[in-house]
């Protein structure tokens, strides 16, 4: 791994134990064990070095969905690549959402940039709407949204089970979508 990709890694690591802005710079690069001048040549500040983290995390989760195909069962698919992903890195909730909690106020780039990837998200579920359906719902896609945002949340105050839960309640809403275009 390069020194780069194991500062993300590690810094990473950091953010989703302690959360983003309580936590001094060395702190965040001991775990990789990176000098400062380290961290501005490659990010060119901290918060350069959390914009890395959070564009690092999405695009894993991103690949991952890809990878998981989902053609049988496009709606369903989203909830197992949630469900595996809180059993590899634990349910703390949603690290983009957190930051952009941190944030908000504090820096407009690390918020434009969960905006943007929420956004991606979001577009990623429509698509599944549209596969399962046959045709674009909105409303729908919106629902499965708020089902897997809500599920990543609860999972970090309940157990990773409320993902299930999520999926039947999604099938549900497929189901019954199914059956109105019909």
């Amino acid at each position: 791994m390069d020194k780069r990709t194991d500062m993300i890694a590690a810094a990473a690591r950091v953010f989703d134990a302690g959360g983003f802005r309580g936590i001094g710079v060395d702190g965040i690069l001991a775990p990789s064990g990176a000098s400062t001048r380290t961290l501005y040549k490659h990010f060119g500040s901290r918060d350069g070095l959390v914009l890395a983290v959070l564009e690092e995390r999405h695009r894993d989760f991103m690949d991952r969905l890809a990878r998981s195909g989902g053609d049988a069962d496009p709606i369903g698919g989203l909830f197992d690549t949630l469900e595996r992903w809180l059993v590899e890195h634990g349910a703390r909730g949603c690290m983009l959402l957190r930051a952009q909690g941190e944030y908000a106020g504090a820096n407009e780039d690390v918020v434009a940039l969960v905006r943007r990837q929420k956004e991606e998200f979001e577009r990623e579920i429509a698509r599944r709407v549209e596969m399962a359906l046959g045709s674009a719902d909105t409303g729908l896609a919106t629902q499965i949204w708020i089902l897997f945002e809500g599920a990543t949340a609860a999972a970090s105050v309940a157990d990773i089970s409320v993902v299930g839960l999520a999926k039947r309640a999604a099938g549900v809403l497929v189901e019954d979508a199914r059956g109105r275009s019909r």
